[in-house]
């Protein structure tokens, strides 16, 4: 590893996978604005928000958590341009309120996580010298 390596991984930092606690608020925060199926999802993060990405285990985990607790419905529809019907997702309408507040969790957490990031501007691209060894004239104090 080299000190260029380090600001390198600053300035292009690897894809953040979601977990599927951030999965689920993401998916809500989908679901609000319009149904949708698991590779539409997938591809949308990534164009949204270019560092995360959402794997399919964890995304289908997080869709199955979601109809489980009757929070969306699941139905197969013929997408445009697509060979076989998709699983589209649809968001429950007496689960519009609570989707809201996860969807701000989700929100509120990429806010957060685009303030923490800052472009890092390398301070010096040499290595800071050793500091050198104290004068042997050190002065004297009383008592000394």
């Amino acid at each position: 590893m080299k000190f260029e390596d380090i600001y390198q991984f600053f300035e292009a930092p690897p894809p953040v996978y979601l977990n599927k606690e951030l999965a689920v608020c993401y998916v809500l925060s989908v679901l609000i604005r319009h149904d949708s199926y698991g590779t539409e999802l997938i591809h949308a993060i990534e164009k949204d928000y270019s560092n995360y990405r959402l794997s399919d285990t964890v995304l289908y985990s997080a869709l199955k958590f979601l109809e489980n607790q009757a929070a969306i419905m699941g139905y197969w529809k013929k997408v445009e341009g697509r060979g076989r019907p998709r699983r589209m997702y649809r968001l429950r309408p007496d689960w519009q309120m609570k989707a809201r507040e996860l969807a701000d969790l989700w929100q509120r957490y990429m806010v957060g996580q685009q303030k923490g990031v800052q472009k890092v501007q390398p301070v010096s691209q040499t290595v800071p010298q050793a500091r050198t060894a104290p004068s042997a004239e050190m002065p004297k104090y009383a008592g000394s």
